[in-house]
């Protein structure tokens, strides 16, 4: 497996709590390392094998941190509601 940087632009990600979460859910996953959030960009950078992308975007998608302009009408109600979610257990976390 070859390490690679995959960068992921999302929507959702409003502070700390939200990170803490979005961290601990990448941690999860087998082969995702060196996971970095910039809050400003809602972009986030990880180390994975290439081959780990769209799981890696479906995990983000499924804690409310679509990628950006993927979700649109109800869905992106559903997903920032999510988002809110994770949110608040990331700030209690």
């Amino acid at each position: 497996m070859t390490m690679n940087q995959i960068q992921v632009h999302v929507e959702n990600i409003k502070c700390g709590g939200c990170e803490k979460s979005i961290v601990k859910g990448l941690e999860s996953m087998a082969g995702v390392s060196n996971i970095v959030i910039d809050r400003e960009q809602q972009l986030i950078s990880v180390n994975a094998d290439a081959s780990l992308r769209e799981a890696l975007i479906a995990k983000l998608k499924s804690m409310g941190y679509p990628e950006h302009g993927s979700v649109s009408g109800l869905d992106a109600g559903l997903t920032n509601a999510k988002s809110f979610v994770s949110c608040a257990i990331g700030r209690m976390s």
